[in-house]
């Protein structure tokens, strides 16, 4: 919650998305001060933590078999490639099965919105990218003061402005109109849209 109130004194109005790793307690404080955001557990997060119990000849059989889940065209086929995995592994990795089936309504959620919404909203990568990309500039060597690890650290943004130059999501525009459509979303967005 103290993560959630300081974002909200930084003068953040509203979230309409989060995209977060299973930490204990950040769906609960998102959801106190932000109650109509909608918490998605992130997919890349989940299929680690499953794969965890799968030895490395199972893994991809394993991985393959769950993506036809969270990638299915419709909820109602979730669902159904959703018991087809569970008759596949259950018996030989519950504890992977397990992952799933505690995080399954995060699953169903993604449904809600359209196949480019559910893309977006489905996992942290980005910004997991951004911090690999700073540990990756920081664990080469001692830094003689602050300022040193400062100016790293910018240089690298300047690097990942120019990466990201020309668009921050592939098919943003998609992703937008979709949630213009969506009239539990659309008044939200127009409060804070400018042209």
């Amino acid at each position: 919650m103290q993560i959630s109130d300081e974002i909200k004194a930084r003068g953040v109005e509203d979230v309409v998305f989060i995209s977060m790793d299973g930490v204990s307690g950040l769906e609960d404080g998102a959801k106190s001060i932000f109650p109509e955001c909608v918490v998605q557990r992130c997919i890349v997060h989940l299929v680690r933590n499953s794969v965890r119990y799968v030895p490395n000849k199972d893994m991809k059989a394993f991985c393959a078999s769950i993506k036809k889940v969270y990638g299915a065209s419709s909820l109602e086929a979730c669902r159904q490639e959703f018991q087809r995995f569970k008759e596949a592994w259950q018996s030989k990795y519950p504890g992977g099965v397990a992952v799933w089936e505690r995080n399954f309504a995060h699953i169903e959620q993604l449904f809600d919105y359209g196949s480019a919404v559910r893309k977006a909203m489905y996992t942290t990568n980005a910004v997991e990218s951004v911090n690999s990309s700073f540990r990756k500039v920081t664990k080469k060597g001692a830094f003689p003061n602050e300022n040193a690890l400062k100016k790293v650290l910018y240089l690298r943004i300047q690097e990942l402005y120019k990466k990201w130059e020309g668009g921050y999501y592939r098919n943003w525009a998609l992703v937008r109109n979709q949630l213009s459509c969506d009239p539990r979303i659309s008044e939200r967005l127009a409060k804070y849209e400018y042209y």
